[in-house]
């Protein structure tokens, strides 16, 4: 089967084309590898993609309609991660959001519906369309009305244009709400990766509310097994549109992590306490029920277990580099 990746450079773009890889499966990955966040990390993952006989990388934005049309052709099952990551990034960059979010969304909907041999795609949305006023764990039930920050407010259209092209045009969909994910080949601009560069360089960390805001974190295996088993079990008929939470069904303090990260980094952290912007919600958590009834997924990983798997690999790959002490 051939897959279509986009976001292949990012960090689950990145595992998820390495897990179909190692199913036999056949993956052209998109990215346009911007600089949001260290570009070295990026190429670095693609170059491990490269190496793989049955990977071949586009160096595309997913705005660039014509390009990525041409990229999903042959494409079987799309799996679609590209966005412009970030709750307050998007409050200075707003319109690099619509381009990215918006804009490119529409053009994967658009490439969707024109490949011949498309037979589902898979989407990526997130936990903060809950927004205000959701009760705890979020089910995908609940309302998703009130974003609290425009990146929810792009993903929440990001769903519901999906849904007018399921009803119009037929195309099977899944959409995977994303809770907060963590792991080796992760994201800088993250908490956990960011607090492990600021304590190995002796920085200080800012904590909302002494680190009492809660996080349904995620170890990246363990969304690789939550995705994989959607692609597993596609929609029945046409015009099928799903939405389901990926999480840990799990909150736990940023103090928490904070915590393991000292432990295991052996640094004490340097903690500044200020207050919670707007845009952050108090606590976060995943009701897993649909997803396990489709697919029997079950969370493996633990926060004391997926921290240190986290450090091990940040420790290799910055002293390869002599970037930290």
């Amino acid at each position: 089967m051939k897959f279509l990746v986009t976001g292949v450079a990012g960090f689950i773009g990145y595992h998820i084309a390495q897990a179909l890889l190692a199913r036999g499966q056949t993956v052209a990955g998109v990215d346009n590898v911007n600089s949001y966040y260290d570009v070295r990390l990026k190429r670095a993952r693609v170059a491990r993609l490269n190496a793989e006989r049955l990977f071949s990388f586009h160096e595309i934005d997913i705005a660039d309609h014509a390009a990525l049309r041409e990229a999903s052709l042959d494409a079987e099952v799309i799996i679609h991660l590209a966005a412009q990551a970030g709750v307050r990034y998007s409050i200075d960059n707003p319109f690099a959001y619509a381009a990215s979010n918006l804009t490119g969304h529409l053009s994967i909907l658009e490439a969707a519906r024109h490949a011949p041999r498309l037979t589902h795609l898979v989407y990526a949305s997130s936990s903060s369309v809950y927004g205000a006023g959701s009760s705890l764990p979020y089910s995908e039930s609940a309302r998703a009305d009130r974003p609290q920050s425009l990146y929810a407010a792009t993903k929440r259209a990001d769903e519901m244009m999906s849904v007018a092209y399921a009803h119009l045009y037929g195309l099977r969909q899944t959409g995977l709400r994303f809770f907060t994910v963590y792991g080796p080949w992760g994201r800088p601009d993250m908490a956990y990766f960011s607090f492990a560069e600021a304590m190995m360089a002796g920085r200080p960390i800012t904590l909302y509310e002494g680190g009492r805001l809660k996080r349904d974190f995620t170890f990246i295996d363990d969304i690789v097994d939550g995705v994989l088993g959607v692609v597993d079990c596609p929609p029945a008929h046409e015009g099928a549109h799903r939405l389901y939470n990926i999480g840990n069904n799990r909150a736990e303090t940023v103090f928490d992590l904070v915590a393991i990260l000292e432990a295991e980094l052996d640094r004490r952290a340097v903690i500044i306490d200020t207050p919670r912007p707007p845009a952050d919600p108090v606590e976060t958590c995943a009701d897993l029920e649909a997803l396990t009834t489709l697919t029997g997924f079950v969370p493996k990983v633990t926060l004391n277990q997926g921290v240190p798997r986290f450090v091990a690999w940040y420790r290799d790959w910055y002293a390869q580099r002599g970037l930290t002490g």
